[in-house]
């Protein structure tokens, strides 16, 4: 049997990021409504703090979905953040909140003015503060870098207790067996990162989304966080009907599958 890879759809969240794609709460249940005939695995719903619309979207959302789909919010490092995601997930059967920070050193220079132990330290406060109110917890290490601090970011928040760990190829600039190599070294260095769900989040600017995920999936990744049609920031994000339908033809040189109900492309699409 190959290994089950959970589908993040992040269509609500990211995808809202297209110029055009912007959607008011009703347009959001209609997409909610498709994902789950679609049996995704994971709903990102939207970003709570970012304004009432979002809040109300993801507090619906997390009611329409039961225990069909979990529901995820995102937040920045932030407790007030957390806690907007916290409320608006309160009625989820199977919420998630996920937090994270940047950890490039020019996200920590330029953006965040940081050190590295700053960002450690941050890291795991996001994680261990959004435990108390869920217990599945997801960080993003954005604008994931250099191997030796990215694996030493992610094994404190592992330790912290984070069940998933996000790897973003934020900027779309990484080639496949670069990518690929980045998944392989957390997954050798780790300490603990067999108990959680390893996640890649890729954007095409490059055109290789698709390729980029793929690559995580072989090196040890177990989710692939994705979009309909790939709508997205800048060119994009992994379109799902591309990577679910690769895993369809290649599952076993990949040893991967998806639950995903193919037939609901189309309309999806």
């Amino acid at each position: 049997m190959t290994r089950k890879i959970d589908i993040f759809d992040t269509t609500l969240r990211d995808g809202e990021q297209s110029p055009g794609a912007s959607m008011n709460t009703e347009e959001k249940l209609v997409i909610a409504r498709e994902l789950l005939r679609l049996n995704v695995d994971v709903i990102e719903a939207g970003f709570p703090i970012s304004s009432p619309g979002d809040f109300e979207s993801v507090r619906r959302i997390a009611e329409l979905a039961g225990d069909a789909a979990t529901v995820c919010a995102l937040t920045r490092a932030v407790e007030k953040d957390i806690d907007s995601a916290a409320d608006a997930l309160r009625y989820a059967k199977r919420p998630r909140i996920h937090t994270g920070i940047g950890v490039s050193p020019s996200h920590m220079r330029d953006k965040l003015r940081i050190t590295e132990d700053e960002c450690v330290e941050r890291a795991v406060k996001c994680v261990s503060y959004a435990k108390k109110f869920v217990e599945d917890v997801q960080f993003y290490a954005e604008d994931a870098g250099r191997f030796a601090f990215l694996a030493r970011v992610i094994e404190a928040v592992v330790a912290a207790g984070a069940t998933v760990v996000n790897i973003p190829d934020t900027t779309g600039y990484s080639l496949p067996e670069d990518f690929g190599a980045r998944i392989k070294y957390l997954m050798d260095h780790v300490k603990g990162i067999e108990n959680v769900t390893v996640s890649v989040h890729c954007h095409n600017d490059l055109g290789m989304a698709t390729a980029l995920s793929l690559a995580g999936v072989r090196n040890g990744a177990t989710q692939i966080e994705c979009t309909i049609n790939g709508l997205g920031e800048r060119a994009g994000n992994t379109a799902m009907e591309e990577v679910v339908m690769a895993m369809r033809m290649h599952g076993a040189e990949l040893d991967a599958h998806t639950d995903i109900n193919t037939r609901e492309f189309i309309k999806a699409s």
